[in-house]
């Protein structure tokens, strides 16, 4: 088959995919057509400069060169992104608060089949919370925890701009030596440091809830941790996680220090190269740096 054929068959693939998505919201999916997209972008952009003889060079090395030409521009875009975010007013640890509105649970088949299989395993939700992620633009959060108080599941769900909403997951346990195990499939960069005790590990492949509840409590079995009860309610938890995280990030060089941050931005040199790293890996690879 000649390659503009190939090429249109590709851009059809994609645009059945992008309409596939906005009804699974899956960031597999999501990982997969950046990949077809970068492939036809570089592949018909050398077709296009044989086709009109734009440029005399072998189909293959036009095709190199226009890949590299969108690894440059993603990369620089990101890094733009990046500072933007630096500079923005938007808080990298935001604080939760209480959702007073109701309608902690979007109204959707795909979603409101976890709340079901949250129920039949004996999970009960504790708090519904919401965090502001800037400009008045809230994110809410359920909370739920099983009936022995030793595992936390915390959903996010995170609206995105095609209209489809993706739930984000977070599993902790405490163990009876003060660290938090923590197993999520949250996609979106963190690349910060995790304090000492906090034994963490993300899957953003896995988007089943019962596959992910299934591989954090392999990992308390494989540590040999025998979890305890929760004593503080969510609220306060995870807003004192929150505040802790961005005392460490600042102590260790991530973030600058706060009578800095109006001059210099939130996020260092080597903190911007960090997330910059970490968002190509989970755009492309579906993996996320291993940072302590």
């Amino acid at each position: 088959m000649q390659p503009p054929y190939l090429i249109l068959a590709a851009i059809l693939l994609s645009l059945l995919l992008l309409q596939v998505n906005q009804r699974a919201a899956s960031p597999v999916i999501s990982i997969i057509d950046r990949w077809l997209r970068w492939v036809v972008f570089a592949c018909g952009a050398a077709q296009l400069c044989r086709d009109f003889d734009l440029l005399d060079r072998p189909y293959w090395a036009l095709s190199a060169f226009f890949f590299l030409v969108w690894f440059l521009g993603g990369m620089l875009y990101n890094w733009l992104a990046i500072s933007a975010l630096s500079i923005s007013p938007m808080p990298l640890f935001p604080r939760y608060v209480a959702n007073q509105s109701g309608g902690e649970w979007p109204v959707q088949p795909r979603l409101l089949k976890i709340r079901e299989w949250l129920r039949a395993q004996g999970f009960s939700l504790v708090q519904a919370l919401k965090v502001e992620v800037g400009n008045g633009i809230y994110l809410r959060v359920a909370v739920y925890q099983d009936a022995a108080a030793l595992v936390r599941v915390e959903i996010t769900f995170q609206p995105q701009s095609n209209g489809a909403i993706v739930a984000c997951t977070s599993l902790t346990s405490l163990g009876t030596d003060g660290r938090r195990y923590l197993t999520d499939n949250h996609y979106i960069p963190f690349a910060g440091f995790y304090p000492e005790n906090w034994m963490v590990e993300r899957r953003p492949w896995c988007r089943s809830l019962p596959r992910l509840l299934a591989l954090h409590r392999a990992r308390l079995a494989r540590a040999g941790v025998h979890p305890v009860n929760f004593a503080v309610e969510p609220l306060a938890d995870l807003n004192a996680t929150q505040h802790e995280l961005d005392l460490i990030n600042t102590e260790l060089g991530f973030l600058h220090p706060h009578n800095q941050r109006e001059d210099f931005g939130k996020i260092t040199q080597e903190g911007r190269y960090r997330v910059w790293k970490e968002i190509w890996m989970l755009n492309y690879l579906g993996r996320s740096s291993r940072y302590r």
